[in-house]
């Protein structure tokens, strides 16, 4: 039997004409007639509004306007396709058929993703952005032992250098090196006692009563995740309809500033790598945090819009198969 899909709105006109149409060729090509209202899902609205009735025959995709003789021919190529691939068992056929006879839990599970993903992809950054703030909470309270696990947890996807983090509870909510240029705070080498840096020193200094104590992500990668998140709430808020921004923009405007912000901290650090003429600088945890921010936001903004597109496609398909599916079983029932 071949499933006619017939996408339409509220307004359409020539729909019972159409299906009465169809009703008068179900003797010679049986056919089952779904109808979806582009307006009950997004996806659908974007790909079929204002050409609507749309006709969905197997592989074929009729627009309005269009004759019965269109729809005729269409169903006959569709019977005739159907009848070659099971004549010379086409296996792949055969799988896609089975398939689409039942909603399996896989469909179900798919469709749930395909609707609710930006739920998942908020707790993620939520909760990734929020752990590293528990960890100075937990030493600033005696629990060492969780602070020093999301320490650690962290210290492999992070360099938690004390001079480029915040701090908590603290005298300063943070401690740049001299080197940063910021008056009215206390540098790293002023509260650390030594104008050598040592990186393992810094990475695994988690701060004392008196300084406060270590977040566990540095300032750039708050900046980077928090902005996600920001932007994947106001994203989920807006019905996931911002449009994606173009690759340049990315480029210019997330990715660049990180790149010259982060690319000219390194003769600071690794001194014996670089020749004496490339200015030494260190950045201010201001710019770290709205660089990260900048990579954050356009990042989120150039993928999300296109893993929605996808997303739209999956959720589309699926709705189909599920009403097809449904009718199948009213019929049958």
């Amino acid at each position: 039997m071949i499933v006619v899909t017939i996408y339409t709105t509220k307004t359409d006109n020539g729909i019972e004409d159409l299906l009465q149409g169809l009703r008068m060729m179900e003797e010679s090509i049986p056919n089952r007639v779904v109808m979806i209202d582009i307006e009950s899902d997004n996806a659908f609205f974007e790909a079929y509004k204002g050409i609507t009735p749309v006709v969905q025959i197997g592989p074929y995709q009729i627009k309005s306007p269009f004759t019965m003789q269109e729809i005729r021919v269409a169903m006959g190529a569709t019977q005739d396709r159907a009848a070659h691939l099971e004549k010379v068992g086409d296996d792949s056929y055969s799988r896609r058929i089975k398939h689409g006879s039942c909603f399996s839990r896989v469909d179900n599970i798919s469709y749930w993703l395909s609707k609710h993903y930006m739920i998942l992809f908020n707790l993620f950054f939520f909760l990734y952005t929020s752990f590293p703030f528990a960890a100075p909470v937990l030493l600033k309270n005696g629990y060492e032992t969780p602070a020093n696990a999301i320490y650690s947890v962290y210290g492999a996807l992070c360099h938690e250098l004390a001079f480029r983090s915040w701090f908590l509870f603290g005298e300063q909510a943070f401690y740049p090196r001299s080197l940063a240029g910021i008056d009215g705070v206390k540098s790293y080498e002023m509260v650390t006692g030594s104008d050598v840096i040592s990186v393992d020193f810094a990475r695994t200094f988690t701060g004392n009563e008196t300084l406060g104590y270590k977040v566990a992500l540095c300032q750039r990668d708050i900046g980077i995740y928090g902005s996600i998140f920001l932007f994947g709430v106001i994203f989920s808020i807006t019905g996931r309809k911002i449009k994606p921004i173009s690759w340049y923009w990315w480029l210019i405007i997330g990715l660049t500033p990180i790149a010259i912000d982060g690319v000219s901290q390194l003769p600071g650090i690794i001194t014996n790598l670089f020749p004496d003429w490339i200015p030494i600088r260190e950045s201010t945890p201001l710019l770290r945090t709205l660089t990260g921010g900048l990579f954050g936001t356009f990042t989120a903004w150039y993928l999300y819009p296109l893993i929605e597109e996808s997303m739209a496609e999956i959720r589309s398909l699926l709705y189909r198969k599920k009403l097809v599916v449904n009718q199948s079983q009213v019929e049958n029932s």
